[in-house]
C-alpha cells in the first residue's frame, strides 16, 4: 500500500515509518521538523529510517514470495498549510493515512493554547479533507489517553465519557474525534482514533520522562518527580505501539450496527467510526519507573518531590479488551525490558557513561 505518516521525524512515526517499509509499503513521510525540541535528532531519526530501508536492500537476502521492501520519501511540511495538503492528497494518491503529527506536551499547552489548535485542529481538518477528496480507505489518528481527563474511573475505557478535559492538548485530541467521527457519517471515510497510554522507548522524545531524567541524572542535578513519585501511568513500550497501529491500519474501520441511539455507545458509531485505548494495561508507580532506570544506568538520581501539576491527570490505566478482541493487540515488553533497551540506546546515541 501507499501510506502516509505525518509526524514522520517523531518518536512514533520514525519507528511505524521503518516498520512498514520493512514489510512493502511505500511510504511518504511529512514532518515539519519544528524547535519544539532537538530537530537534530529529529534528523537522526529520518536518517535512521532510510539506512533501514537501505540495509534491507542490500544487505538481506529476501526469500521467494516475500514482498519487496518499500519506499521512503520525506517532506517538510505545515499540517496547517491549506494549499500544500490538499496538493499533496492529489499527487499523491494515498490508500491509507497514519495521521502521528501534533504539538505535543500538556504542559506546554498550558503556556501556549494556540499551537494547539493550528496543528491539532487546523491540521487535522486538512489531513480530513484529504482523505475525503482523495478516496483514502483508512484514516488512523493519533488520540490521547489525555481525554480522560477528571474521569477517575479505573482502567480507563473507551466506552465511557470524555468530556471533562484539564487541558487545552487534552480538549484538541477530544476535537480531532469529533471532528472524525462527522467526516466518517458525512462521507463514510472509515476512520480510527488511538487513545495512546505514555509511550517510551529508545529514540523518545527530550522533553519526555525517561530523557528528562537521564539528562538530570547523568549532569549531576536533581529531577523533579511530580506528586511525589505516586501516580502511576500505564507505560507502553514503542514496539508494542507500533504493532498496534499497523495492525488497526490494516482494519478498515466499520459500522457498528448494533449501535442504539437510545443507549449510545462512546467508542463506535453507526459510522466507520472506532476509537481504542492503545496502552500495555499494566500501570506502574513513577518511583518504580525512576528506579528501574537508575538501575539501567548504574547511577542514582537526587529527587526533588514536587506536588501534581496542572493539567496531569494522578493516574492511567487502559481497558484495551476491545483493541485485544477486534486486531489480537498482545502488548509483551516488560517496564524493565523497555528501560533496559532505552538507557542502551540513551548512553550510546549521547556518549555518556
Amino acid at each position: 500500500m501507499k501510506i502516509l505518516v505525518t509526524g514522520a521525524a517523531g518518536f512514533i512515526g520514525s519507528k511505524l515509518s521503518e516498520e512498514l517499509l520493512a514489510r512493502g509499503d511505500d511510504v511518504v513521510g511529512i514532518d515539519i521538523l519544528n524547535d519544539y525540541y532537538d530537530v537534530k535528532l529529529k534528523e537522526a531519526r529520518l536518517k535512521r529510517v532510510e539506512a533501514s530501508l537501505l540495509n534491507a536492500t542490500e544487505g538481506s537476502f529476501q526469500a521467494e514470495g516475500s514482498p519487496k521492501k518499500g519506499t521512503f520519501h520525506f517532506i517538510k511540511m505545515d499540517l496547517a498549510d491549506r494549499q500544500a495538503m490538499e496538493d499533496l492528497f492529489a499527487n499523491e494518491k494515498f490508500d491509507k493515512v497514519m495521521n502521528l503529527a501534533a504539538q505535543a506536551g500538556v504542559r506546554y499547552s498550558i503556556e501556549n493554547p494556540l499551537s494547539y489548535v493550528d496543528s491539532n485542529i487546523v491540521g487535522f481538518a486538512h489531513i480530513l479533507e484529504g482523505c475525503r477528496h482523495n478516496k483514502v480507505k483508512h484514516l488512523v489518528y493519533a488520540s490521547s489517553s489525555s481525554v480522560y481527563g477528571l474521569n477517575e474511573c479505573m482502567p480507563f475505557s473507551i466506552h465511557d465519557n470524555v468530556d471533562h478535559p484539564i487541558s487545552l492538548y487534552a480538549a484538541s485530541k477530544k476535537s480531532g474525534e469529533l471532528m472524525a467521527h462527522t467526516y466518517s457519517h458525512l462521507y463514510n471515510l472509515p476512520t480510527t482514533g488511538l487513545r495512546f497510554f505514555t509511550v517510551y522507548g529508545p529514540w523518545d522524545r527530550p522533553d519526555m520522562a525517561l530523557q528528562k531524567f537521564a539528562r538530570a541524572i547523568f549532569e549531576g542535578k536533581a529531577i523533579d518527580v511530580y506528586n511525589y513519585g505516586k501516580h502511576r501511568r500505564d507505560f507502553t513500550y514503542i514496539d508494542d505501539i507500533v504493532e498496534g497501529i499497523i495492525r488497526v491500519l490494516d482494519k478498515v474501520a466499520e459500522p457498528n450496527m448494533q449501535w442504539d441511539g437510545e443507549n449510545p455507545d462512546a467508542a463506535t458509531s453507526p459510522a466507520p467510526w472506532r476509537i481504542y485505548n492503545i496502552g500495555n494495561q499494566h500501570p506502574v508507580e513513577l518511583m518504580t519507573y525512576i528506579e528501574t532506570l537508575e538501575k539501567h544506568l548504574g547511577k542514582t538520581a537526587e529527587k526533588n518531590l514536587l506536588p501534581l501539576q496542572p493539567g496531569d491527570v494522578p493516574d492511567t490505566y487502559a481497558d484495551v479488551a476491545d483493541l485485544i478482541k477486534d486486531v489480537d493487540y498482545k502488548p509483551s515488553t516488560s517496564v524493565d525490558e523497555g528501560i533496559k533497551a532505552f538507557a542502551q540506546w540513551y548512553k550510546e546515541y549521547y556518549d555518556v557513561k
